[in-house]
């Protein structure tokens, strides 16, 4: 009665012996997934403090890709890692750096903040990790010379928002005397001087600039800028400090100039904490795309709201192109998958006319994924409405 399943057990042993055996010989390691073990992908965004608004709606955008795979990935459940980047170059690095000690994590979807982002991913990149940002505009980290070879993302890059949001002020609005305040960081500081070249070229003229450190009051900056005139401000600025400018700007004697913030002020707390000094400024960002109803849909069932910031789209199409690219490059012995790092990473930059929620994605070899898709909003009634193009 006993012989036939210790037949079946040697015959098992016997097939599991005869199966190739799989050799990392991946430059930047190699993943391995036992049977029944989960693949583990992480978040890096920003879910704490005054902007979690953004890390949590990217957030909310992975957790439905996930939901939409049905929890699972080449028959293996998907566990989400998550990481706190508290929109900071400081917290970018110590949440890639308790990532990064996790060998099983096969890729990041992050950070918020294009200032985490840098540190970030030059950390996750030296582990041979990717890391791929629904948010970080900045044009610095897309650049030669400063790129890194892990990060891609599903967002614009600076270069096309900073350009129009000059073209706007100049063609559209008419003025000519622009006056800017950025926080020092890649993604402020990066959009400001952008902005000021293709003014400048357009014919209009930057008359100050003023760096403004993060959690100050405004009052100096702004009495600085009084003095100069200004037909427009361009404050690319996060929430906290957004706002702070918003409610003086008035006060302090720039009632006349036009405001145009960034889409680090795009989100329902920066209308809430703003209030009625937010009133008919403008302020640039992704251009909502035509999303199938049915992804609001999922989103308000699973969340009880409609989408809080501007990223749950283009992070549920990084989630997504990372599932593919990870279908692609597997390797499979038997139960157990594995994982190659450096053929991940190629797969990701190999993605070509993607169709994602936010459009259509194909990355290039410095990681910019996203076409030029940006829109000018003006503030009315505490609601975002698109004015231009």
């Amino acid at each position: 009665m006993k012989r036939p399943p210790l037949l079946a057990l040697l015959i098992s042993l016997l097939l599991t012996a005869c199966l190739p055996k799989f050799e990392c010989n991946d430059p930047l390691a190699c993943v391995t997934v036992g049977s029944g073990e989960p693949i583990v992908v992480a978040v890096e965004l920003t879910l704490s403090g005054p902007d979690a608004s953004y890390g949590i709606d990217a957030l909310r955008g992975v957790e439905l890709a996930i939901a939409d795979r049905g929890g699972k990935l080449l028959n293996h459940p998907i566990e989400l890692v998550q990481a706190d980047d508290q929109c900071s170059p400081e917290g970018g690095e110590a949440a890639a750096r308790e990532l990064a000690q996790n060998p099983r994590v096969v890729g990041v979807i992050g950070a918020t903040c294009s200032g985490a982002s840098e540190t970030a991913a030059k950390v996750l990149t030296e582990a041979g990790m990717v890391l791929i940002s629904p948010s970080s505009t900045a044009a610095s980290l897309t650049a030669e010379g400063t790129h890194q070879a892990g990060f891609l993302r599903t967002i614009q890059n600076d270069k096309s928002q900073a350009g129009m949001v000059a073209e706007f002020a100049y063609r559209a609005l008419g003025v000519r005397r622009m006056a800017t305040i950025n926080d020092g960081q890649p993604y402020s500081s990066g959009l400001t001087e952008e902005a000021c070249a293709v003014f400048t070229a357009l014919g209009g003229k930057c008359v100050a600039g003023y760096r403004l450190e993060s959690g100050v009051n405004p009052s100096g900056a702004l009495d600085h800028i009084r003095f100069f005139n200004p037909d427009i401000l361009y404050y690319p600025l996060y929430t906290t400090d957004g706002v702070a400018v918003t409610r003086q700007a008035a006060e302090k004697g720039l009632g006349g100039a036009v405001l145009v913030g960034s889409e680090g002020l795009l989100t329902k707390g920066f209308l809430e904490q703003a209030g009625q000094f937010s009133e008919g400024m403008y302020i640039s960002g992704p251009s909502v795309a035509e999303i199938d109803p049915s992804f609001i849909q999922k989103y308000e069932t699973r969340y009880g709201e409609k989408p809080i910031a501007s990223y749950s789209t283009q992070a549920y199409d990084a989630a997504m192109m990372l599932f593919s690219a990870i279908e692609k490059i597997v390797k499979t012995t038997g139960r157990d998958i594995y994982i190659q790092r450096q053929n991940l990473r190629a797969a990701l930059y190999a993605t070509r006319n993607f169709q994602g929620l936010s459009g259509t994605l194909t990355c290039s070899p410095l990681g910019d994924c996203a076409k030029p898709n940006v829109t000018i909003y003006q503030v009315r009634n505490r609601d975002f409405q698109a004015v231009y193009p």
